[in-house]
């Protein structure tokens, strides 16, 4: 029970990574708040809610699009009305598409940035207010191991996860001994809905460049969001942790 009293913010939580961390929070004993975007995730996230309460757990589903700065104020505003304020955040949400640059839309790279990276910028600072008020608070964002590495077809993409990184090296600087951490965890490829539209030769490529030669599966993932949200990670600050299976070496 590592996080026993504590209350936490899953962005992007109704599948994939996401879910797998909300639910480890739940089974630590955080009250969780579970997000998801559209009515389409809808049925998922309550499924989530639905599994972590059977288990004994606490958690609420809200639908907020967390690259607007409206729905993150109401998605942090109804995580304080149920729960209180957030001790954990996790910048998860994302998506994932292929584009070669010179064929690459102006609205698909914009919607990339918007998805990853505004979305970090605005739920950061909706909670650290609280965080800093009370001296304590964990933030996590899912970066990329692709942001070290590159791929090509992805240039948007690495470059949001890479913005995550670098945004969240300066944060830490920022708050320097306040008692809340910032940090990241840059998962290698991961068997999650986000990869659905990448082509099945190209996933077979990202396997054979894996020196494990998997995938990774969530809970390969998942424990480094809980150690790094734990009184365990309390010496990480500005870091990127990243379970790969030595895709990248950081």
């Amino acid at each position: 029970m590592k996080f026993s009293g504590k209350t936490a913010i899953v962005t992007g939580s109704s599948s994939g990574i996401g879910r797998g961390v909300a639910l480890a929070f739940a089974v630590e004993g955080a009250a969780v708040v579970v997000n998801f975007p559209t009515v389409a995730q809808a049925a998922d996230a309550n499924a989530v809610v639905t599994a972590i309460q059977q288990g004994g757990g606490r958690a609420i589903a809200v639908q907020a699009d967390v690259s607007s700065e409206a729905d993150c104020t109401r998605l942090i505003g109804e995580c304080e009305a149920h729960f209180g304020p957030a001790d954990t955040l996790v910048n998860n949400a994302g998506i994932a598409n292929v584009a070669l640059v010179h064929e690459m839309p102006v609205a698909q790279w914009d919607q990339m940035f918007a998805v990853h990276v505004r979305d970090t910028f605005l739920m950061t600072r909706g909670v650290l207010p609280g965080m800093l008020a009370r001296g304590h608070g964990r933030i996590i964002s899912t970066a990329s191991q692709l942001a070290y590495k590159g791929a090509a077809g992805f240039a948007h993409y690495t470059a949001a996860k890479g913005a995550i990184i670098s945004f969240t090296r300066s944060v830490a600087l920022e708050l320097a001994d306040s008692g809340v951490t910032i940090n990241c965890v840059a998962p290698g490829a991961t068997r999650t809905p986000i990869l659905a539209d990448v082509p099945a030769a190209r996933m077979e490529e990202i396997r054979r460049a894996i020196p494990l030669g998997r995938l990774a599966e969530v809970d390969d993932v998942v424990p480094s969001y809980v150690f790094l949200a734990s009184e365990e990670g309390r010496h990480y600050q500005g870091q990127c942790i990243s379970p790969n299976g030595g895709d990248v070496f950081l």
